[in-house]
C-alpha cells in the first residue's frame, strides 16, 4: 500500500508539472501586455499549476506582489513564500448530499488608503492562512470606463481615481455576492492607460475564503453586508506618499510633480473624506500593515474557526443514502447485448493484457457515446440532395456540444467523444480523495470559455459512490450550465452512485453500459472493472486492490 501511496503521489505531482508547464506559457502569452494596475503595490509573484505568474485563480503568492487585479484561471492552490513553495489541498465540498451549495465562501475586506499596503496585509493572511482556494478580488477592477472628456482630464491628473463616483459599486455588489455564493463569475479588466475595459474579462470560481481590497471597501452599504470580516490597514499619510511617489514614478511613468499635484488634489481629500472615517465600521484595525504580527495572527485565527464550522462530510453520506430505490428514469443503460457483453468480460477479466484492456474499452466508449448523442434535442431540417431533391432530416437543436472530463480516468473517453463529435471543444477537472477525511477534492478546473450555453457531456471511466460526480455536476452548474444540458457517461457504475447523481440532480441525464449492485466497503464496485486508470495507463497497483480513487470509483 506504501508502495502504491507513492506511485499516485508521484504521479498526481507530474500530472500537475504537465499542466503547470501548459499554463505558464499561455498565460505569459496571454499576460505580456496586459498594464499594471493602480493598486500595484509592488510585493510578490502569482503562480500555479494555476497560481500563474500574472494570473492567480485560486491563491495570489506572497513573495514580491507586481499587481493586485482580480485572479482569473481555476486551478490547484499553491503557495510561493521567500522560503519555500507549498501545494495545499484541494477545495472540499461546498455542497450537501441534494446537490445544494451549503457553505459560502468567508469574505475578508480589506480597506485603507492608497499605498497603505493592503496587499502586503493579504498576502501575508494567505501564507498564514494555508488553506485551499483563497480568491483575491481587488476593487481597482471595478472602475468605470471614462468617457472621452474624462479621459482628456485623466492624461492631465486632473481626474478624480479615489472619489467614490469613480467606481461601478453596482456590478462590484453583483460579482462578489456571486463569488459569495460559490459561482463562477467574470471580472473586468482595467487599463489604466487607456482608462477602459478591457476586451476580455477574466473568470474567477471556487473559493473558500475571499479576500477584497480597495481603497473604498467599506464605503458601500450593500457591500458591507457581504463582508464577513472587516479590516482596516492604517499607515502613517508619509510613509504612504512615499510608496506612491515610487510606485507611480517607476512603474506608470509618471512625473514627480504630476504625483504629487494628484495626491494632493485628490488622494488626500479622498482619504480624509470617504475612507479616513470607514475605520468605524472596522472589526479590526492593523497598525503599520504587514509588520503587525499580533494582528495578522488574530484574523488568521478567526478565520480558521470559521471555517471548521462550515465544514461538511458528503461521502460517507452517500454511502447510507437510497437503499434499496428503484434506479431513476433519468438512468439510460446501454442493452446487453452479445457483442456489450463480451467486450465486458474481456475488460472485466483480471487476466486480460493491457493491449487488450485498452482496445476494448476504447470500443465500448464508442459505443456509449454513440449512444449518448442520441438522446440530444435535434430538430427537423430540410436539405437539397445532389440530384436536386429535399430530404427531411434532423439537426442538433442547441448551439453545441462539450466534453469535459474528470482526470484521470475520464480522459480516456475523449478521443471516441472527438471521433463522432466534430471540433468539439474539451474541458477537465481532476478530483481526488483526501485520504485523510476520505472526502473528494477539487484540486484543478479548466472549462472552455462560455460553457453555460452548451450540452455537456461529463466522462468518467467507473462511478462507486458518485461524490466525485456529484462534485463534478456542481461545478457546471456553478459555471451556469443547465443542469437538464449535462449528461453524464460512464462505462461503468453502481447503483449507489446512480442514486446519489439522481437524488441531487434530477435532471441531470445518466448514461452507462452497465451498472453493479454492490459497493464493498472501501467504496469499490462489486464485481467491478478494477482499477481503470491504473490498468489503461499501465499503473499496475496491488493485485489485492480494486477501485482507486483517481477518475473512478468515489
Amino acid at each position: 500500500m506504501r508502495r502504491r501511496a507513492e506511485r499516485d503521489e508521484n504521479m498526481e505531482v507530474t500530472m500537475k508539472q504537465a499542466e503547470v508547464q501548459k499554463d505558464r506559457k499561455e498565460d505569459r502569452e496571454e499576460e505580456e501586455d496586459r498594464p499594471m494596475s493602480r493598486s500595484d503595490s509592488g510585493s510578490g509573484e502569482d503562480s500555479l499549476d494555476g497560481l500563474m505568474r500574472h494570473n492567480c485563480p485560486l491563491t495570489p503568492s506572497l513573495s514580491p506582489r507586481k499587481r493586485t487585479t482580480s485572479q482569473s484561471k481555476t486551478e490547484p492552490p499553491l503557495l510561493r513564500t521567500n522560503k519555500r513553495t507549498i501545494y495545499t489541498a484541494g477545495r472540499p465540498p461546498w455542497y450537501n448530499v441534494t446537490g445544494t451549495t451549503f457553505k459560502e465562501a468567508f469574505v475578508i475586506g480589506l480597506c485603507g488608503g492608497s499605498a497603505s499596503g493592503k496587499t502586503t496585509v493579504a498576502n501575508k493572511i494567505i501564507e498564514a492562512l494555508d488553506v485551499p482556494w483563497v480568491v483575491l478580488l481587488s476593487m481597482d477592477s471595478f472602475y468605470k470606463v471614462l468617457s472621452k472628456e474624462e479621459q482628456e482630464l485623466a492624461a492631465k491628473n486632473e481626474y478624480n481615481f479615489d472619489h467614490p463616483d469613480a467606481f461601478d459599486f453596482e456590478l462590484l455588489v453583483t460579482v462578489l455576492r456571486k463569488l459569495k455564493k460559490g459561482k463562477s463569475v467574470k471580472v473586468p479588466v482595467y487599463d489604466f492607460t487607456s482608462h477602459c475595459r478591457r476586451k476580455e474579462w477574466k473568470t474567477v470560481y471556487g473559493a473558500n475564503v475571499v479576500i477584497f481590497e480597495g481603497i473604498l471597501s467599506f464605503a458601500n452599504k450593500e457591500l458591507l453586508k457581504l463582508l464577513d470580516m472587516k479590516v482596516f490597514v492604517d499607515t502613517d499619510s508619509d510613509i504612504r506618499l512615499v510608496r506612491r511617489l515610487k510606485r507611480d514614478i517607476s512603474e506608470r511613468g509618471r512625473d514627480i510633480g504630476g504625483v504629487i499635484k494628484q495626491y494632493n488634489k485628490f488622494v488626500k481629500p479622498a482619504f480624509e473624506q470617504y475612507i479616513e472615517p470607514t475605520v468605524q465600521v472596522a472589526d479590526i484595525v492593523v497598525p503599520r500593515g504587514g509588520e503587525n504580527f499580533v494582528a495578522l495572527d488574530l484574523i488568521v485565527q478567526h478565520v480558521h474557526s470559521q471555517l471548521e464550522k462550515r465544514e461538511i462530510t458528503v461521502r460517507s453520506a452517500l454511502a447510507s443514502a437510497h437503499q434499496g430505490q428503484p434506479l431513476p428514469k433519468t438512468l439510460s443503460v446501454m442493452e446487453s447485448t452479445p457483442q456489450v457483453r463480451g467486450m465486458h468480460t474481456i475488460i472485466r477479466n483480471k487476466e486480460t493484457n493491457r493491449d487488450e484492456f485498452i482496445f476494448y474499452s476504447k470500443r465500448l466508449m464508442r459505443l456509449l457515446i454513440e449512444h449518448a448523442l442520441s438522446f440530444l434535442p435535434l430538430k427537423p431540417v430540410s436539405v437539397e440532395t445532389p440530384q436536386g431533391t429535399i430530404y427531411e432530416g434532423k439537426r442538433l437543436s442547441g448551439k453545441r456540444i462539450t466534453g469535459v472530463s474528470i482526470l484521470r480516468a475520464g480522459e480516456t473517453m475523449e478521443q471516441a467523444l472527438m471521433a463522432v463529435c466534430k471540433d468539439i471543444r474539451l474541458g477537465k477537472i481532476l478530483i481526488q480523495t483526501n485520504h485523510d477525511t476520505g472526502e473528494p477534492e477539487l484540486h484543478y478546473l479548466r472549462l472552455p470559455k462560455d460553457i453555460s450555453e452548451d450540452y455537456v457531456i461529463l466522462m468518467d471511466s467507473t462511478v462507486s459512490t458518485g461524490a466525485a460526480a456529484l462534485m463534478a455536476v456542481r461545478v457546471l452548474l456553478d459555471h451556469d450550465v443547465q443542469e437538464d444540458k449535462i449528461f453524464l457517461l460512464s462505462l461503468l457504475m453502481a447503483e449507489m452512485g446512480v442514486h446519489s447523481v439522481a437524488y441531487a440532480f434530477p435532471k441531470v441525464r445518466i448514461i452507462t453500459t452497465a451498472v453493479d449492485k454492490k459497493v464493498n466497503d472501501e467504496f469499490h464496485i462489486i464485481p467491478g472493472i478494477g482499477n481503470f486508470g491504473d490498468r489503461y495507463f499501465g499503473t499496475d497497483a496491488p493485485s489485492d486492490w480494486y477501485e482507486s480513487d483517481e477518475g473512478m470509483d468515489y
